[in-house]
């Protein structure tokens, strides 16, 4: 049986989306968006802040493991914070070489290091030092900065450091998240290395999902806006009997409502927004409901057009 995960997204599927998502089902386990690692051991309430699951056994509600990612380039404080990190008793530890967000590779890291194989291998082998063996480690990389040139190297460097799993995300950072993914490259790259690699990259459909386990000849795919723009996909991978929208209307408003505990009335809005903008690709009473809150600013105001479409039935309790 194929191993369906859930892939980081840095800002879009923070822990209230992620608990969303994998309350509808279908996923094996996942990972949350990256806790930045610079020159400082950081505090607990940090990797608590960024993964919440961890206060649950590191589990999201519904029982899904939940690995924390650590993003950073030096050796010595990525091994210091995955020393601390163990102590929270996390599901899993997975270290960034895929962001290709300008901001992070500015500050060398994420896919900005996949030039230097040997730092990559200085990092998880220092990780790796204080992570135990019953604690999943994986490494998560894209197939290099310009090219993939040195993609094969990055994934060796990355085993020989003594991860358990590797994944592979189908582009370079350059290529950002343009299509096509480079499913091929990513077979290259898994004939390359002796551990289990991971697919990840331009899966919206069961067909992608099929398809991408003929390309890359991986079992085990890691889904990520796909999963956003259809919560249900893991479920229909899964060949579950699944419904359309009305099994989805009630995780947007379950969503809406954490939002609206967790984030200033004035930054909620853009939350659903966001969302809402990619499930309108498989559901068209998500393009209708996103046309209406689209010229709505005030959080108060969403939360009467919400109850209007049907979506809620009362206001939201503020604490």
């Amino acid at each position: 049986m194929s191993r369906i995960i859930l892939a980081p997204m840095e800002g879009l599927a923070d822990n209230l989306l992620r608990g969303v998502l994998t309350d509808i089902g279908g996923y094996d386990w996942g990972i949350c968006e990256f806790v930045r690692v610079s020159n400082s051991l950081l505090p607990v309430k940090t990797y608590q802040r960024i993964c919440p699951e961890l206060l649950n056994d590191g589990k999201t509600q519904a029982g899904t493991p939940m690995r924390v990612q650590l993003l950073g380039s030096d050796p010595h404080f990525m091994a210091e914070n995955a020393a601390r990190l163990v102590t929270l008793n996390p599901a899993g530890i997975d270290i960034n070489f895929g962001c290709p967000a300008p901001t992070v590779n500015r500050h060398r890291g994420g896919a900005a290091l996949l030039g230097e194989p040997e730092l990559l291998h200085a990092i998880v082998s220092a990780v790796r030092a204080v992570v135990p063996v019953d604690i999943p480690f994986t490494a998560k990389m894209r197939l290099g900065i310009n090219d993939t040139s040195k993609a094969v190297e990055c994934a060796q460097a990355l085993e020989a450091g003594g991860i358990d799993e590797l994944i592979v995300h189908g582009r370079t950072k350059v290529d950002g998240y343009r299509p096509p993914a480079r499913w091929e490259w990513i077979d290259t790259v898994r004939n390359a290395i002796g551990i289990p690699l991971i697919a990840n990259g331009e899966v919206w459909t069961v067909e992608d999902f099929r398809n991408c386990q003929a390309a890359t000849g991986c079992q085990d795919i890691m889904i990520g806006r796909g999963a956003i723009a259809d919560p249900l996909l893991a479920r229909r991978v899964r060949g579950d009997r699944v419904g359309g929208w009305e099994e989805v209307q009630p995780g947007v408003a379950a969503y809406w409502l954490g939002v609206r505990q967790k984030v200033v009335p004035g930054h909620a809005g853009g939350r659903i927004k966001q969302w809402l903008a990619l499930l309108r690709r498989n559901y068209p009473e998500a393009g209708a409901l996103y046309d209406v809150l689209r010229p709505i600013k005030e959080a108060a105001d969403i939360d009467t057009a919400l109850i209007a479409a049907g979506v809620l039935k009362e206001r939201p309790l503020l604490g």
